[in-house]
């Protein structure tokens, strides 16, 4: 009983300290938040950090990039993409699969792309296991669109991961209205950019915060020469 409690008074303390002073404040989010168990996502060897204000590795060794991310950036996305109960939303980079669960819980059908074959394997166990139905967990690399083509057009687009710039072809891939989120730039300014389709008027960009995340594989990255 103890360890229950333990557990969801950690729950709530993540949620009160690290989310809500991040201006994650929509009530829809914070109950997703509370719905979804993080420490059934997390790898076994790091459960005593599963509410912790920090990225935490899904590999052993650690491998850069592959990692889950700090509660209160997963927390900001989700916010500032409004999903709708709707939407059908493309995720690239399922990691543990935790993001894609948060995901479900507000959307009609995720799909999540994963290039590392033994992390996709164990997302999809892992999904499977907590009952999530609506997620279909992919393994192939995004940044080829044979890979997610199948099922756009997507309401709801997110990078759990940063690049140097957004591909074309993943905006193309929105539906009119559709968003896509994405931590755009390079070391030492990144920041969390909303991308919206227009009927006609290709993609506005919205940027809304700065902050840095490890880069998602696959995505090419342009050259820094200038001339």
């Amino acid at each position: 009983m103890n360890a229950v409690v333990d557990l969801e008074q950690a729950r709530l303390l993540m949620i009160e300290q690290q989310i809500r002073p991040w201006d994650v404040l929509d009530p829809t989010v914070l109950q997703t938040l509370h719905d979804v168990p993080r420490e059934r996502y997390v790898p076994r060897q790091h459960k005593g950090l599963a509410f912790v204000d920090c990225e935490l590795p899904l590999t052993q060794p650690a491998r850069a990039g592959q990692c889950m991310l700090a509660p209160r950036v997963e927390a900001r996305m989700l916010q500032d993409l409004q999903v709708k109960a709707g939407d059908k939303v493309l995720e690239i980079g399922t990691g543990s699969g935790y993001m894609a669960a948060l995901l479900a819980n507000q959307a009609r059908q995720v799909f999540t792309l994963e290039i590392d074959p033994a992390l996709a394997q164990l997302a999809t166990q892992t999904l499977a296991h907590e009952e999530v139905p609506n997620v279909a967990v992919i393994t192939g690399d995004a940044a080829q669109p044979a890979t997610w083509q199948a099922h756009a057009p997507f309401d709801v687009i997110v990078l759990s991961g940063s690049v140097a710039e957004v591909p074309e072809a993943l905006l193309q891939a929105l539906a009119p209205g559709g968003r896509l989120g994405a931590v755009v730039g390079r070391l030492p300014m990144m920041c969390f950019t909303v991308f919206e389709a227009s009927a006609g008027h290709g993609c506005v960009a919205m940027p809304r915060w700065d902050t840095v995340l490890p880069r998602l594989h696959g995505f090419a990255e342009p050259s820094s020469f200038t001339f």
